[in-house]
């Protein structure tokens, strides 16, 4: 189930929050944390405040989750034009060049990322979810080079 929250009227250029949008969109929510939290530019912060505002949301539709089981992930995040103030400032012979101090709308939306059934990352999922009962008896399969198969498989012909 999703989660959305939007935050209004921010006094930046839409084009330097989108910066820091493109840098998170579709990532999972634990690792844009992570990256908003040491980011430089000057959105980072509020996009990072809005995330966990979203996370928030989302915690209070669903009491009966955690949301480390969830899987949260960043499925939409959009930046919109907000309202522009106009001022003027005064240029050579009296003339007035105009400045336009530009507001942007952020909306972002999260949602708990489902596998299909026969993917990779489902039956990993669920290898994690049992925990480690059997994943410590079980021995990785090792694979064996080319050169090895061929030189077993030509002894194999002789013989």
């Amino acid at each position: 189930m999703e989660a959305v929250a939007k935050l209004r009227n921010v006094p930046t250029s839409p084009r330097k929050m989108r910066l820091v949008a493109n840098l998170v969109r579709g990532q999972k929510v634990t690792r844009a944390l992570g990256l908003l939290k040491f980011e430089a530019n000057s959105g980072a912060p509020k996009i990072e405040k809005l995330l966990l505002s979203a996370l928030a949301n989302w915690q209070q539709k669903n009491e009966d989750e955690r949301i480390e089981d969830a899987n949260l992930y960043i499925k939409e995040i959009f930046v919109d034009e907000g309202r522009m103030l106009k001022r003027l400032r005064p240029a050579p012979q009296g003339r007035g060049h105009r400045i336009r101090k530009r507001s942007n709308h952020v909306t972002l939306i999260i949602d708990s990322k489902v596998e299909p059934l026969g993917s990779k990352a489902a039956t990993k999922q669920a290898a994690e979810t049992k925990g480690t009962e059997g994943s410590a008896e079980a021995k990785p399969k090792t694979r064996r080079s080319s050169a090895k198969k061929s030189t077993e498989t030509k002894a194999e012909a002789t013989a």
